[in-house]
């Protein structure tokens, strides 16, 4: 629900329809440890993300531009970064030249210097992760959107992409000073929310989400609904990026249902063909990733978490 990307630009939220670009799951299997300590990966093994190793935080410099993409970003994985954006401001403030020139112009249309703190921190990280994806300069990374995932609508505004790369797909959230990203090698969305930002909207929400998903709302002890219903929540957003529609593609049309732990047994499937799982996100905040995987009912993927360490130019 909260942005660091303004309104129809590559790699940004709404377009026209509100596009916010960026099966049922639970954690996927992952055995998970502090937040940024290091990756997690299925089966229990824990693993350093690709980003958290010393050799390979920030990597400022090209590569062969035509490395392909890593296998281990199979269709069956997605790698999850969170970005503290108070510690990494001033490093992104010095890399933000990395930043293309509608980025630049958008940045400096920001009347709250908080708010253009953000855009600029969390695109520069977006820009290092995808740079290190591709190998290829961060600066060099061209942003393009797919078209529209509505109905009917043709136009250039549903999920960001990267020109000329099919295969490598992302998305970027944030709530406050928390940024969070989403790579895969099939369409991916991602959202995190605050409690305390999203605060007394949390009833209107519920009005709108799909009746099995409040009927399993009403089924919890009062004292669990709050948290329940932001879980729901993450969950129904990162899925709406990851179709390319936004909250316009039918807040109540689709059921993602809740967090894995709370879902009552009788809860229906969740969308055919993805796989929702529950984000470990730092305290106050919940979040939650969407990845297609058409052809794997049942089996959910890997997700990777790590730390986004941004260091200052050289």
């Amino acid at each position: 629900m909260t942005h660091s990307l303004p309104a129809g630009a590559p790699g940004g939220p709404p377009g026209p329809h509100g596009t916010d670009t960026g099966g049922t799951g639970g954690m996927g299997g992952v055995v998970t440890g502090d937040i940024g300590t290091g990756g997690v990966v299925t089966g229990g093994v824990d693993t350093d993300g690709p980003l958290d190793r010393p050799d390979r935080r920030d990597p400022a410099h090209a590569v062969d531009p035509a490395r392909p993409v890593d296998p281990a970003h199979a269709v069956d994985t997605v790698d999850v970064w969170t970005l503290w954006i108070p510690d990494h401001a001033a490093a992104a403030a010095a890399r933000a030249g990395i930043l293309d020139a509608g980025e630049t112009r958008r940045a400096a249309g920001f009347q709250d210097p908080a708010a253009r703190t953000r855009f600029v921190t969390s695109h520069v990280g977006l820009r290092v992760l995808l740079g290190d994806r591709l190998g290829t300069a961060p600066q060099d990374v061209v942003l393009v959107r797919e078209r529209c995932g509505m109905p009917g609508c043709e136009e250039p505004h549903g999920r960001p992409a990267v020109a000329g790369r099919p295969g490598v797909h992302f998305s970027l959230s944030h709530a406050g000073d928390v940024a969070l990203y989403a790579l895969a090698a099939s369409p991916v969305g991602v959202d995190v929310e605050s409690r305390e930002l999203v605060g007394d909207g949390l009833e209107r929400l519920a009005r709108r989400l799909h009746p099995d998903e409040r009927r399993a709302l009403d089924a919890l002890p009062p004292a669990a609904r709050r948290d329940a219903l932001l879980g729901c929540w993450v969950r129904k957003e990162a899925f709406l990026k990851g179709i390319g529609t936004g909250l316009p593609g039918g807040v109540g049309a689709h059921h993602v249902g809740l967090a894995a732990a709370l879902a009552p047994p009788w809860a229906p499937p969740g969308p055919d063909g993805w796989a929702l799982l529950d984000v470990p996100a730092p305290a106050g905040c919940q979040a939650a990733v969407a990845l297609r995987r058409p052809g794997t009912a049942g089996h959910l993927p890997t997700m990777r978490t790590s730390r986004l360490l941004l260091a200052p130019p050289d």
